[in-house]
């Protein structure tokens, strides 16, 4: 037996499940860095959930699990990412089950310390310390924005040096009991099922820790328009989660809708109320003051250059998480809307990824 409570003959002691779509640019550069990783006891199986790609990926996908014995490919014909990571989950055949994601790189112990930080602390689920870098100007601005406490209300998982329980994690290693216990990631989420999965094993009881120890690192949106659409995407199927379980996993959920709801009273109101006009600017004010004075930190502790665009950056967070959730209630709870009623459109461009 390992200090990682494996049965080191039980091969393999991990299954690394990739959920992708259409990233031959990419994912033989992810596959070649995970196979360079530190082999825990046991050592461990890749198994990358292909949305039917159509740009050459399973070519390079059938290449290389022809040439490597533990790396496999399973079809994920309806496209989105947690019919991914179901399809690779069913597949797998490790006592440990890692989430990870084809846009990242992973420190070369990633594995072997999230093993350790979970068996040490007899979690249900690890994750660490997801770096963000960047090339242009405006991706670097949107890496710094992202460890912020600005950007996203404080969640721990945007912490770097956070070691401790946390709501939910990047990714995630869980042990496979997690699964027989609680099911699968719900197929119905375009966007946010980590996050629900997560939600519902807490509520089952389960442990989720968060440890610096396990690094990896991930390129963010490349433009604004495309932070302020993932985020918009976060905020519209939160609302789904949210509707689900009957209460959010935090506060700070509702904070960017329940701003932007305010906004929206005080400005219908403004025609016939100075008081009301006056409170619209008033609010905006002290938003922008934050927002300049959260950018006044983040280029001080980074570059100065990047201080003109990060408060364009924070507004793509905040505006755009608000107006998906705000998009969300009206049609998840106020028009009933089903979400397979959204399916089709979103998955034309929904790339499984992290």
């Amino acid at each position: 037996m390992s200090p990682f409570g494996i049965v080191e003959n039980c091969l393999p002691a991990v299954s690394v499940v990739i959920p992708c779509r259409n990233e031959r640019d990419g994912i033989e550069a992810c596959l070649q860095s995970l196979l360079k990783q530190e082999s825990p006891p046991g050592g461990f199986e890749i198994i990358v959930a292909d949305g039917m790609s159509d740009d050459g990926t399973r070519d390079i996908l059938t290449n290389l699990s022809d040439e490597i014995s533990n790396v496999h490919m399973v079809d994920n014909p309806r496209l989105i990412t947690p019919c991914g990571m179901n399809a690779g989950i069913a597949m797998a055949r490790g006592r440990y089950i890692a989430i990870m994601g084809a846009h990242n790189r992973y420190a070369p112990d990633y594995l072997v310390q999230a093993l350790q930080v979970l068996e040490f602390n007899q979690a249900d689920n690890v994750g660490g310390t997801m770096l963000c870098e960047g090339e242009s100007w405006v991706q670097r601005a949107i890496a710094i924005a992202h460890h912020s406490p600005f950007s996203v209300g404080g969640a721990r998982w945007h912490r770097l040096q956070y070691e401790g329980p946390a709501d939910t994690v990047f990714g995630g290693v869980y042990r496979r009991t997690v699964f027989e216990k609680i099911g699968f990631f719900d197929e119905d989420l375009i966007r946010n099922q980590d996050d629900e999965f997560n939600l519902r094993l807490k509520k089952a009881g389960g442990t989720i820790w968060q440890s610096p120890r396990i690094k990896s690192w991930y390129r963010p949106r490349g433009s604004l328009l495309a932070l302020f659409r993932q985020y918009q995407q976060y905020g519209y199927w939160k609302v789904r989660v949210i509707q689900k379980h009957r209460l959010p996993a935090s506060i700070r959920h509702l904070v960017p809708g329940g701003f932007l709801l305010f906004l929206g009273f005080l400005l219908t109101l403004a025609p016939w109320s100075a008081l009301a006009m006056w409170g619209f600017l008033g609010t905006l004010s002290i938003y922008a003051l934050f927002t300049v004075g959260a950018s006044l930190v983040c280029a001080a502790r980074s570059e100065w250059r990047f201080f003109p665009i990060l408060p364009i950056v924070f507004a793509c967070y905040h505006f755009g998480y608000g107006i998906g959730f705000l998009g969300g209630i009206w049609d998840f709870v106020i028009r009933r809307k089903g979400p397979h009623t959204t399916y089709t459109q979103l998955t034309r461009t929904s790339k499984p990824s992290s």
